[in-house]
């Protein structure tokens, strides 16, 4: 009997252990229409599924430069569907782009701990089949809104939490970080909450990758990421910084009739351009008649 019921905690480990692995893609992909759906991660919670997006003219044996871009939701809520946009206008300018879904409270049950990991796996995973994806391996970038943005910083500036049964040897470390007002710290006002700790477990570190942040000026959690501005300059990493005057957390998000979907993309194209992930002038058209615009901040 003892022995039934080691072999049977020793299965039990083994099946918890194989379905917190990342998948490789083993065939061709399915492309149809410049798209494709991969599993990138099986969970005790359920497989997790990233949305490809891919150029014309794209070859697996491409080596292009890759994104992959998280969602917001307060690591509660949301779909890889926000960025489907932003994924196809990258995809149309000659990168690889992706939207991954992650783990989260209200489908998943799971702490905010694992939309980290999840971030980090998906990263990973970009790289492990990279040969598969067309993409060059030593030009992948993260981004994200809201709390996507905190979890890609955190693939870039974070130990604390660590995917379990992956090959370490390949870095989850993004080459550049996109991020539309990432929380990386509430405001000293208000009062600690159950998120308080888990946004701030950033540490810059020099030799980090260039970023570029977006924030609304009527957004709250602009003052941490300020700080987090600063410590990346100070640190000798890349770093720029736009502001959108009177506006809220989430006023990147495509929504009709408001410009800054456009203007912080197209941004985002001047600045990926500049690192030479994307090459030419961005062909992203701005709404007719607006006279919003992005202010870079020089100062933190």
């Amino acid at each position: 009997m003892h022995r039934i019921i080691v072999s049977g905690i020793a299965a039990l480990a083994f099946v918890l252990h194989a379905a917190a692995a990342l998948k490789t893609v083993d065939g061709d992909l399915q492309v149809v229409d410049h798209r494709s759906v991969a599993v990138y991660k099986t969970t005790p919670q359920g497989e997790l599924k990233i949305n490809l997006y891919f150029p014309e003219g794209w070859k697996p044996s491409d080596h292009r430069p890759g994104i992959v871009l998280f969602f917001g939701g307060g690591f509660v809520a949301g779909t890889p569907a926000q960025f489907t946009t932003k994924a196809e206008y990258l995809a149309s300018r000659g990168m690889v782009a992706a939207s991954a879904e992650y783990r989260i409270k209200n489908k998943h049950q799971t702490p905010p701990e694992k939309c980290a990991e999840d971030a980090k796996s998906a990263v990973r995973w970009v790289r492990i089949n990279a040969r598969r994806l067309g993409i060059d391996p030593g030009r992948v970038i993260a981004g994200g809104g809201s709390a996507g943005g905190t979890i890609a910083v955190f693939t870039a500036f974070n130990t604390a939490f660590e995917p379990e049964g992956e090959d370490m040897s390949v870095s989850s470390r993004p080459d550049a970080l996109v991020l539309y007002n990432p929380a990386l710290g509430f405001p000293d006002n208000q009062p600690p909450n159950e998120l308080s700790g888990f946004i701030t477990q950033w540490k810059v570190t020099a030799g980090g990758p260039p970023a570029i942040l977006f924030f609304g000026t009527e957004d709250a959690l602009a003052e941490k990421a300020k700080v987090f501005a600063k410590q990346m300059a100070e640190a000798g990493n890349r770093v720029e910084f736009y502001s959108a005057a009177g506006e809220k957390h989430g006023f990147f998000n495509d929504t009709p009739g408001r410009p800054w979907h456009a203007l912080t993309l197209r941004q985002t194209d001047v600045f990926l351009t500049s690192l030479g992930y994307l090459k030419g002038e961005p062909t992203l058209v701005i709404p007719a008649g607006t006279t919003a615009s992005l202010k870079k901040l020089t100062g933190y």
